[in-house]
């Protein structure tokens, strides 16, 4: 390689900045991760900038500010339901099951909820896309009346034993027999998702 080679090479930006698909999931991907550890008030653009490889300025251009990425960044974490199944016949089963085998993992939706929340916009942001992705499709699946309670109480218990597992880290949660906290589990959630008595139902 001659030398004018040599300085044409390192005048040249990365390829990844020539790239602008490469470029937008190169932020997004430092953002999942840097929202998931530190939370929304936690990080800055500057510091999501520096991990993707890029200034700040455009991290904001592709996003238009942090509070606009934070919000895609829920939209891409919320869009993967690793804990609600399509099909209500396994509901319980799959939620149970999936949620006694969780492990925390750089990016997750959970940990970004509970690290964010002290934040306001944040927080109705996060509220949006779990109605968005979550409740309004328990809604859809859940026979009989209270449909939108219950489908709440189907998703505050699923944020609360993954409280306990993963922040509090509860060792009773932890045990080596997975099928003792998944059978239990498993009868909660289907109390929720079969339909209320008839006398609990509206007249």
């Amino acid at each position: 390689m001659t030398v004018p080679e040599i300085e044409e090479q390192r005048d040249s930006p990365p390829l990844r900045r020539r790239n602008a698909a490469a470029t937008r999931e190169a932020i997004l991907r430092s953002a999942l991760v840097a929202f998931t550890r530190h939370g929304y008030d936690g990080v800055g653009v500057r510091e999501i900038a520096q991990q993707a490889g890029v200034t700040a300025m455009l991290v904001n251009r592709y996003f238009g500010s942090k509070e606009q990425l934070f919000a895609e960044v829920v939209e891409v974490t919320f869009s993967e339901r690793t804990l609600i199944a399509d099909d209500i016949a396994s509901l319980s089963r799959f939620a149970a099951a999936a949620l006694v085998a969780s492990e925390p993992r750089s990016v997750d939706g959970f940990l970004l909820m509970v690290r964010s929340v002290s934040n306001p916009r944040a927080t109705e942001i996060l509220r949006a896309g779990i109605d968005r992705h979550f409740q309004r499709h328990l809604v859809s699946v859940l026979p009989g009346a209270h449909a939108h309670e219950r489908a709440a109480l189907f998703l505050s218990l699923l944020a609360g034993v993954r409280l306990m597992q993963q922040v509090m880290k509860n060792p009773a949660l932890a045990a080596e027999d997975e099928s003792a906290l998944a059978r239990p589990l498993e009868a909660m959630f289907q109390l929720l998702i079969e339909p209320p008595a008839e006398e609990d139902q509206p007249r």
